[in-house]
């Protein structure tokens, strides 16, 4: 779920508002955008992806807010890992985070499963 908008690194492009699907982020006149709907998350990362500041945190947790400390995130190097980890931009031509979405399959999958399995229960 969305936990932390940085506001000293974002630069109010607004994409992540633009790229959420559950329009979760609100714009706000010459600031950062604010999380406004933060249960709506879907924590699809999306904001994240698209955040070529680093200025959002989106925790594991897709089911309740956790609330975060903004230092500690800052020191912990989470900042920008899912665009790493995903090859985005200017890391996709670095071989250290190549692209491995294709790898999702399989977790649908088995996620898949483990739903159906609860439905027979």
């Amino acid at each position: 779920m969305i936990e932390l908008i940085l506001t000293d690194r974002c630069t109010q492009c607004g994409l992540c508002v633009q790229v959420c699907p559950t329009n979760v982020f609100e714009l706000q006149a010459g600031a950062a955008p604010v999380i406004a709907r933060q249960l709506d998350c879907q924590t699809c990362f999306m904001c994240e992806l698209y955040c070529a500041a680093d200025a959002l945190y989106v925790g594991p947790d897709c089911d309740r807010p956790v609330a975060v400390e903004p230092a500690a995130i800052q020191a912990s190097g989470l900042l920008g890992q899912f665009r790493r980890d995903s090859g985005w931009n200017e890391w996709s031509q670095d071989p250290q985070y190549a692209n491995q979405h294709w790898r999702m399959d399989q977790v649908f999958a088995r996620a898949r499963e483990m739903a159906a399995s609860e439905t027979t229960n």
